[in-house]
């Protein structure tokens, strides 16, 4: 750290992400946002997720804060000792308690030592799956907030298991249907599946759920959601919870003037080509098919979309990540001939700037595996979807998608199901919501959540007011804590 934040005391809020893709994007969207406000923000999480973040984003690799609107955010890693080269399989369990272990450890050292260079934190904020960040705030006499990156319906469920306060599938019970306050009528493959008996992610599950001890230790629960989106269930949980929806954060208006000003999260360099390639497609001609950064399908699996693909004769940009140290998974290879036969109208690439390609005017639909980073910026984009889950919150995203919110068709019903979709259902499924009879209204209704969504974070949204609400709740903590002798950021 230089000598530009060594004096003064000004608004400081630490972010700690875990590190996982999913969990960073969300994370550091709210750290602009918070910037953008006036703040200092450090964002922390382990160097294994750094090293990457820094590979596809130099501007990560600066010593410098990096402006954002009136205040400025900056990077600090740390070392989590631990052999990230090692296949994971159920490795995440005993990570978790490492990381733990670890993370008590070297976090107060990183905020006391703030503390003695005059620029003390303010609020610690951490994501799920590493709910102890609390646990270091409250030892130590500092608020602490929590960003929950899923819906606010996955909260709820969540919740309800947690506190044994609904009933649940069970092993005796496999296939009950679970009614939830203000949500619709979940049949036992549309919870979250975790939360399933017979889910092999168990260890996540409990990861989740841990969060849930430490809840009544937070000052605020910042929601990536908007309450126009999930109104019903979020006036429920607000009235038992210090709830605040501030999303969709990736939609608030532009803080930077160009992308080469802007850091992303992302740990694959992007490839900026495809939006090229987009430009020279007529409008809503394109079929946009991306399963996150985690879900690996099977190799039969992606041969089907391939086909499908092939034989519906429409335009597609494929995300196929490189192959990963998963286990059991071998990696998607495309059929012999695939890539001549398709010619220009396929583009396949590792990674691309999703934001950019959902409100490109050539996109007309996006296969989905329903994650909440996803679904939010498919809602937010205007973007009707071709919902293929897999677990977790996917399945219960993919339940709202296609039957609440009404702005696509759902190809898969997740693991559960076990099946692998046919290229002859790929095909008709997406030809049905790109030009089939209901296509006008899918289309309609995702329009109407993409204003919804503007209007939420324009000034006087609800979630900007939300947001507004928080910075002024730190704000008063700090005065409070340094008398009102507070110095700008932009003194610093």
């Amino acid at each position: 750290m230089g000598s530009t934040v060594s004096e003064g005391a000004f608004v400081h809020v630490f972010l700690v992400s875990f590190p996982g893709q999913g969990h960073v994007n969300p994370l550091l969207r709210l750290g602009k946002r918070l910037a953008s406000k006036g703040l200092l923000v450090t964002f922390s999480a382990p160097e294994s997720c750094g090293s990457e973040m820094k590979k596809s984003n130099p501007k990560i690799s600066t010593s410098e804060p990096i402006p954002y609107g009136n205040g400025k955010m900056r990077f600090e890693f740390f070392e989590d000792d631990w052999d990230h080269s090692k296949p994971n399989g159920n490795g995440l369990d005993s990570y978790l308690q490492h990381l733990e272990l670890i993370g008590k450890k070297i976090l107060p050292k990183m905020i006391k030592k703030y503390e003695e260079q005059g620029c003390p934190i303010s609020c610690l904020i951490n994501n799920p799956f590493i709910p102890w960040v609390c646990d270091v705030a409250e030892s130590l006499g500092i608020p602490s907030a929590m960003l929950w990156i899923q819906s606010a319906a996955s909260f709820s469920a969540y919740y309800h298991y947690y506190n044994s306060l609904v009933p649940f599938p069970s092993k005796s019970q496999p296939e009950i249907d679970v009614q939830l306050p203000y949500m619709p009528l979940l049949k036992y493959d549309e919870i979250p599946s975790f939360l399933h008996p017979s889910t092999p992610y168990a260890f996540l599950r409990r990861a989740i759920l841990g969060q849930y001890k430490n809840l009544s230790k937070l000052s605020f629960i910042l929601m990536e959601t908007f309450q126009e989106l999930e109104h019903d269930v979020v006036n429920y949980l607000s009235k038992k919870f210090p709830i605040k929806t501030v999303g969709p954060l990736f939609k608030y208006p532009k803080l930077v003037t160009s992308i080469s000003d802007d850091v992303q999260g992302d740990f694959m360099k992007v490839d900026e080509n495809c939006i090229d390639w987009l430009d020279t497609k007529s409008p809503s001609s394109v079929v946009y098919i991306s399963f996150g950064s985690i879900v690996t399908l099977k190799k039969e699996q992606g041969e089907e979309i391939a086909y499908g693909l092939l034989n519906s004769t429409v335009n597609f940009l494929w995300v196929i990540k490189p192959p990963t140290k998963v286990q059991n998974f071998e990696p998607l290879v495309l059929p012999d001939g695939f890539l001549e036969k398709v010619g220009d109208r396929g583009k396949i690439v590792q990674w691309c700037p999703q934001e950019q390609v959902l409100v490109h005017p050539s996109v007309a639909c996006f296969v989905t595996h329903c994650g909440w980073n996803s679904t939010m910026e498919a809602l937010s984009s205007g973007m009707p979807v071709l919902a293929f889950p897999q677990w977790g919150d996917q399945v219960t995203d993919a339940k709202y998608l296609v039957d609440v919110y009404k702005v696509g068709l759902r190809l898969y019903r997740g693991e559960a199901e076990n099946r692998i979709i046919p290229r002859e259902e790929v095909e008709r499924c997406m030809r049905e919501v790109i030009s089939g009879p209901k296509a006008a209204e899918m289309k309609e209704n995702a329009l109407k959540w993409k204003k919804a969504a503007e209007e939420a974070v324009a000034e006087g949204g609800s979630s900007e007011r939300n947001l507004q609400d928080f910075v002024d709740y730190v704000r008063s903590g700090h005065e409070q804590h340094n008398g009102n002798d507070s110095q700008s950021i932009n003194e610093v």
